[in-house]
This record gives C-alpha cells, structure tokens and sequence, in this order.
C-alpha cells in the first residue's frame, strides 16, 4: 500500500517534470539526492519519505522562483 506521504511524493515528482520539462528523470532524482545529502546528509537509499518530500518541495520552490525571475 502506497503511504500518503509517498502518494505526495509521486504527484510533486510529476509537477517537477513539468516544471523542468528539459530535465531527464535521471537527472532529477540525481539533482534531488545530493539535496537530500545537503539537507539531511542522507543519500536516496537512506532518507526517509518525510524527508524526501522536504526535498522535493524545496526542488519545486527553487524552480518556481527562478521561472519568476525570468518573466
């Protein structure tokens, strides 16, 4: 069964590609471990859902800023 948390996950991964749609998937889960292992000193295999998330939300945030910053 998929947690809430990992239901959350799933979706903001979804709206990083489409947030940076030049990005390979590859890239983004590379791009989201070493800022897991700059916020949490945990790498992929090691860092827990919650955190994660903390994560991709902060990837999002600094997405969404520098595409306000160009228009």
């Amino acid at each position: 069964m998929i947690t809430p948390t990992q239901q959350e996950i799933v979706r903001q991964l979804a709206s990083l590609c489409e947030l940076a749609p030049d990005v390979r998937v590859g890239q983004l889960m590379a791009h989201l471990g070493f800022l897991g292992e700059d916020m949490f000193e945990r790498n992929l295999w090691d860092i827990e859902d919650d955190d994660l998330l903390r994560v991709v939300e902060r990837h999002a945030a600094e997405l969404r800023q520098r595409q306000s910053n160009v228009a």
